[in-house]
């Protein structure tokens, strides 16, 4: 047990770092090519943000524990956004531009209704289900790609940021191997996570609604750290939203595709009598994204409150994790 608890701590390292060599070599790719900075955000940084839950809910599918791919999916997006997202909103609220944030929102609630409606009506996952979610991924990266393209954002300023000298070579191998460590992490946090919770008997989903979800969301938590010390805030928020939308069409189509389940398969733990996954899990994801990205959209900044209730949420998340 020991061994796991070390190799466990291990596959969260790697996916910090591998996550953080990942997105800077995709990142300067993208600046040496000259491609619009919402072009970066919502497709690079988010992408590469969220490939450990990827790699992890991959991983899991292929290992037929369901239970970790479904659960990883949404605990990382309540913990992207009640956790993360929430700590930078009540650290240091910010405007933010709603134009950017109109075409991922509706994708991320459009996604979240299909989602949603599969749990609750057929409580199952065929592979068609996971095929339609690849394809509105695509779908969004195609929409997303022509709008950042042809939107004339200004170009940051150079005496502040000065550009990177790395040759080519350096940000293509900080690339792979960022990509590489993803992997690796990855598969020891799946393996080490599913050992340690058997050995303490808690259920595959709990883990990954809370320990996996927070180990693979490391990329994100970073990035908005970044940000938020730049006071960027609103360029966190972003990516946090890209994440979610990828969570969901990226990270659990894969899943699906490789290895249907049903609903029973996925979460075995249940609340007074019901389906823990129908009763807390998607609500508490559901209610989390409005609360942060509706008076967004509405008000065109972030407020203080927003943060402290989705912390609130979070913390009282977790506690009926464990405790019921």
């Amino acid at each position: 047990m020991v061994l796991n608890i070390l190799l466990f701590a291990v596959g969260f390292v790697l996916l910090i770092k591998g996550g953080d060599w990942f997105v800077d070599g995709a990142a300067g790719i993208a600046r040496r090519f000259h491609l619009p900075e919402l072009l970066i955000g919502a497709t690079v940084v988010s992408i590469g943000t969220t490939l450990p839950e990827v790699m992890v809910s991959a991983g899991a599918a292929i290992g037929g524990s369901g239970g970790i791919a479904y659960g990883n999916a949404l605990g990382s997006i309540v913990c992207n956004t009640a956790l993360i997202s929430a700590l930078t909103v009540a650290i240091r609220p910010s405007s933010v531009e709603r134009k950017t944030l109109v075409t991922p929102v509706i994708f991320f609630f459009l996604a979240a209704g299909f989602y949603c409606t599969m749990a609750y009506t057929a409580k199952r996952f065929d592979r068609w289900v996971g095929l339609t979610l690849l394809a509105v991924f695509v779908v969004y990266m195609l929409i997303i790609t022509r709008q950042a393209l042809r939107t004339k954002a200004p170009q940051p300023n150079t005496d502040d940021e000065p550009e990177s000298d790395d040759p080519l070579w350096k940000e293509i191998v900080s690339l792979v191997l960022g990509a590489v460590l993803i992997a690796v992490g990855a598969r020891l946090l799946v393996d080490n996570g599913t050992a340690i919770a058997t050995y303490f008997g808690v259920p595959d989903a709990v883990i990954g609604l809370t320990f996996v979800a927070l180990g693979t969301s490391l990329p994100e938590l970073v990035t908005a750290i970044t940000a938020l010390a730049k006071g960027h805030g609103a360029l966190s928020l972003g990516n946090i939203i890209g994440a979610n939308l990828f969570n969901i069409v990226l990270v659990s189509g894969t899943a699906i595709s490789i290895s249907p389940f049903t609903l029973s398969q996925a979460q075995g733990k249940t609340l007074f009598g019901y389906n823990a996954s129908l009763i807390m899990d998607i609500p508490v994801m559901l209610g989390v994204m409005v609360l942060l990205t509706v008076p967004a959209l509405i008000r065109g900044k972030l407020s203080r409150w927003q943060g402290v209730i989705m912390l609130g949420l979070y913390a009282a998340f977790c506690v009926v994790q464990f405790c019921f």
